[in-house]
């Protein structure tokens, strides 16, 4: 068994090595307008990636209008001025492709997949999601009932499906991480149009947007692309000053802009030959685009929070959440490998321990949510029939003490730093995963070149600071405690 060992742990150190010398090549610049373009050439296999990161989620909400970021991420499929209601997917599916996005607390994700040739149609279909997609009452109302429909059978109506949101609105009491991207549906209710065009000009603007490619294409081919369907797109206010142009009355926009509309060309706005409409575009090129950042600093918790919440199941649960520090630090990789420890697989300790050696619980898991700002830790147990719940949680707290008291063995540490590395290269092995881890640590790390020295930092982590982080974070003290029991 030693031998065993032995051979797959220096396999594994021999192809990581070897891996780690590939470098994944980038070119990344900025357009004029702002927004921040990654290429990464791999033409092993005629398939591109083409994807936008917006840095914008939950947390940049109003809190009186939550939910708009993940209602953005349904309504840019509606269309746009050059694409009709209903047709964006179709583009796509014709031609063979997919396409998905996603939205969190931090960004708004969108991307296509398909066959190289296709290149330019998903320049094009992002330009115009961009430029000018189409936030209006139909589409607004048609993707109400959309998002609706998805909190009843993601959240409502599944077991346990409310312990994120239930964590997050206690262990938050002042950031704006305090509600999930989904958000409440009375604010969503309560939205007016005027709502959603605010959200969409605010945040839909170069300035906000990385656009990450990655996959069987030309560099220089691509940047003359990406000129003709993103270089165009004006800077500063003047986006919103065209987008103002397509959508409002004449007499709304006079009052607004103090010009009528038909000083500028209707066939070509921003080739317009009148003086006073190019005037009012270079105004208007020059307003600075300014993305709201919340700055407010979650205090700690000073004591520990309890409750109890009554769901549609059969079996009790707990779930134990903590602040865990911010994505860009070491301490979340310390974190996030102690975690793994803890509940990574079969193997894990509290697999082990709490599931399979004493049958306390069907199910023992923990993570770390990091995030931009300070995230959350969760660590949880689904009880097994006849089993008390406290006794549940006392085996939980056993294991997260005994990971401050005791250094996680050689053999356990030396087994996740294998397994991060096995998921490193995994998640960057395809075109989809490049565009987008390239996009992510540009986003929030301000170095794209991440993806070729992340590991660096976990080699740097010892067990020692696996103890220091479950000391540091695992108060106590200054963490929430949530019962789900079953109603009566």
């Amino acid at each position: 068994m030693k031998v065993f060992f032995t051979t797959v742990l220096a396999t594994t150190l021999f192809f990581g090595l070897n891996a780690q010398k590939n470098n994944i090549d980038f070119v990344e610049y900025e357009l004029d307008n702002g927004m921040h373009v990654i290429l990464h050439e791999d033409n092993s296999t005629p398939i591109v990636a083409v994807s936008i990161m917006y840095h914008v989620g939950s947390k940049n909400e109003n809190p009186d209008r939550t939910g708009f970021a993940h209602f953005f991420e349904h309504l840019m499929f509606e269309g746009s001025e050059n694409i009709e209601r209903g047709e964006f997917d179709k583009y796509i599916e014709r031609n063979g492709g997919t396409l998905n996005a996603y939205t969190s607390q931090d960004k708004t994700y969108y991307y296509e997949i398909f066959s190289s040739n296709n290149l330019e149609l998903g320049l094009w279909l992002e330009s115009e999601r961009l430029l000018h997609a189409k936030v209006d009452n139909k589409g607004i109302e048609t993707q109400r009932e959309v998002v609706k429909e998805e909190k009843r059978q993601r959240v409502d109506n599944q077991p346990y499906g409310s312990f994120m949101a239930e964590a997050f609105d206690r262990l938050f009491q002042q950031h704006p991480y305090k509600w999930t991207p989904i958000g409440y549906m009375e604010h969503l209710d309560a939205a007016q149009e005027e709502d959603y065009v605010n959200f969409y000009k605010t945040f839909y603007v170069p300035a906000n947007a990385t656009l990450s490619i990655a996959g069987d294409i030309n560099i220089e081919e691509a940047k003359v692309l990406i000129d003709k369907y993103f270089s165009t797109i004006p800077k500063g206010q003047a986006i919103n000053l065209y987008r103002d142009y397509l959508t409002l009355e004449e007499e709304e926009f006079a009052k607004t802009y103090g010009k009528s509309k038909s000083v500028f060309n209707d066939k070509d706005f921003f080739s317009s030959d009148s003086k006073e409409g190019k005037a009012l575009i270079a105004e208007y090129e020059k307003k600075e685009t300014v993305i709201p950042r919340p700055e407010v600093v979650e205090p700690a918790l000073e004591k520990e929070i309890v409750d109890t919440i009554y769901d549609n199941i059969q079996l009790p649960a707990v779930f134990i959440a903590y602040h865990s520090p911010a994505q860009n630090s070491k301490d979340a990789y310390a974190l996030e490998m102690l975690n793994t420890i803890l509940s990574g697989g079969t193997s894990s300790r509290m697999n082990k321990n709490i599931v399979e050696a004493n049958e306390l619980a069907v199910a023992a898991f923990s993570f770390s949510f990091p995030l931009e700002d300070p995230g959350m830790a969760l660590f949880a147990g689904i009880a097994s029939k006849d089993t008390d719940v406290k006794d549940l949680k006392s085996a939980l707290d056993a294991e997260i003490d005994r990971a401050k008291t005791e250094l996680v063995s050689e053999t356990e540490f030396q087994k996740v730093k294998n397994q991060f590395e096995n998921d490193f290269y995994s998640s960057n092995s395809s075109v989809a995963g490049k565009a987008e881890s390239l996009a992510n640590y540009h986003v929030f790390y301000n170095d794209a070149n991440l993806i070729n020295k992340q590991l660096e930092v976990y080699e740097d982590i010892t067990r020692e600071d696996l103890m220091k982080v479950a000391n540091q974070y695992l108060k106590k003290d200054a963490r929430v405690v949530l019962y789900y029991l079953p109603k009566q």
